[in-house]
């Protein structure tokens, strides 16, 4: 399998990050920009480092709350696992693509969420945690064409942390 959809554990996810009341979540820690946190989900641990985006592009469109994560579970069905999570159901025959620095990765969208391959995770998350800023680029299933950025200062230590409550 080259992927594994999270869609209720990053559901939970983004509740947490929006303040809202979501049962079994807590909150561990915050590093700059990004929030650490635990959710349990049909009896699993799922562990998160997220941020929310710090600017979306076009202005004039409703872009609803974009979060990029990268996630891991108790279980080990996975380890340091980036997704992005938007408020919209993204086209899935055109790839989003996320970019830190100089180097950019294709990903796959599943309805409003897109994950990178398996493969490129390690160095997607190696990229996170030594960067300073990721821009994701992605198409809406009306066609609209959108640009996030997210600071990756505090990832470092957030990723470490999340992965370190999985284990």
């Amino acid at each position: 399998m080259f992927f594994r959809p999270i869609r209720h554990a990053t559901i939970a996810a983004t509740a947490c990050l929006t303040a809202l009341p979501v049962a079994a979540q807590e909150v561990q820690a915050k590093y700059r920009d990004w929030v650490v946190y635990t959710v349990e989900e049909a009896g699993e641990q799922i562990c998160y480092a997220g941020t929310a985006a710090e600017d979306k592009a076009p202005k004039d469109v409703e872009h609803g709350e974009v979060f990029f994560f990268v996630s891991s579970s108790r279980s080990g069905t996975r380890r340091d696992q980036p997704s992005l999570m938007v408020g919209f159901q993204l086209r899935p025959d055109l790839a989003p693509t996320a970019q830190i620095s100089r180097k950019t990765w294709t990903l796959y969208s599943a309805g409003n969420e897109a994950f990178a391959l398996d493969a490129d995770d390690p160095e997607i998350v190696a990229a996170l945690k030594r960067g300073a800023e990721l821009r994701v680029e992605a198409v809406s299933d009306r066609g609209t064409a959108v640009t996030y950025h997210f600071s990756l200062l505090g990832s470092s230590s957030a990723i470490d942390r999340a992965a370190a409550l999985c284990r």
